[in-house]
């Protein structure tokens, strides 16, 4: 049990103190007026929505950070400038960036040389295609659901002069009790999550039998089962069987995609759940995690049946 604390511990920590920097980082521009000037940088996309330029600030800042984006959403919802329905939508689309972050530090100098070209050429196409639907699906259920919110949190700070000390103590004073609240619960549920691990709960995704049935060598049953567990290690060992011509580009496609859809729900409940339920509480951080991973899974099926009819 001492181990598994010492764990949670050690996976946490970091954590925690990127939410504690980003919650109060985020804080002291808005205290500074900053985040209605970085609003107009995005504002074009959010024209096409019926989002609030509050929501335009959150974005902005998760081009550096989903958390800290979240948590200035979480202060917008607190502060009666958006709803429950708004607050979900904000989050999805602050999950978008993190594509791209994904995509210039993983994708291209791991995946792209490990697989080559082709196959790695494909997979950075379908993260790109996976933030591409769920930027189209903010904005269609937000024309949809929503009516225009024009709330600008917080907007008169802007005309303040506020000094730097002043903005700190002011922002630790309105994150305190959130990060508190936050750090708790995040705590509560990693430990469960680690628990549950040590239970061998997870080990069910490790075991596809039904892989032979999507016409795949069996030898790449090892690196899809590996993916599952380890994306880095399942494209360490599907790498070599493609340049020794052990599968055909189609095949190892498809095994990224099985390998993909069976490890999101893992990855999800791991490492995704924790963190938005921490920062939105179960009600909205389920909902939001169940969406996204929704939404990911959706497109990795979508593109398995295309290369199963061209496989066939």
């Amino acid at each position: 049990m001492f181990s598994i604390f010492f764990e949670v511990l050690d996976f946490a920590i970091p954590i925690l103190i990127m939410i504690f920097l980003g919650l109060f980082g985020t804080g002291i521009l808005i205290e500074l007026g900053f985040m209605q000037k970085f609003s107009g940088l995005v504002r074009p996309l959010f024209k096409y929505t019926n989002l609030p330029d509050t929501c335009a600030s959150a974005f902005m800042v998760s081009l550096g950070s989903t958390v800290a984006a979240n948590g200035m959403v979480v202060n917008f919802k607190e502060g009666g400038c958006i709803d429950e329905k708004e607050t979900m939508l904000c989050a999805l689309l602050n999950s978008t960036p993190a594509y791209v972050r994904e995509i210039i530090t993983y994708q291209i100098p791991i995946v792209l040389p490990a697989l080559g070209p082709v196959v790695g050429g494909f997979y950075v196409m379908v993260f790109i295609l996976t933030a591409i639907v769920k930027v189209s699906t903010v904005i269609l259920l937000s024309r949809i659901f929503l009516k225009k919110n024009r709330c600008m949190y917080d907007e008169n700070i802007s005309s303040k002069k506020v000094t730097l000390k002043s903005a700190v103590k002011k922002s630790l004073k309105r994150n305190r009790k959130l990060f508190t609240k936050i750090a708790v619960i995040y705590l509560s549920m990693t430990t469960l999550v680690f628990i549950l691990k040590e239970r061998g709960a997870f080990e069910v995704f490790n075991v596809l039998p039904l892989a032979d049935l999507f016409g795949i060598p069996s030898e790449s049953i090892v690196p899809l089962t590996s993916y599952v567990a380890s994306p880095i290690l399942g494209i360490s060992l599907l790498g070599p069987m493609i340049s020794n011509n052990g599968i055909s580009n189609i095949q190892a496609m498809i095994v990224l995609m099985l390998g993909s859809m069976f490890m999101l729900p893992v990855f999800s409940i791991r490492s995704l759940l924790p963190r938005y339920i921490s920062i939105f509480g179960p009600r909205i951080g389920i909902r939001i995690v169940a969406f996204s991973t929704g939404i990911s899974i959706l497109v990795r099926f979508c593109v398995l049946v295309v290369l199963l009819s061209i496989a066939n």
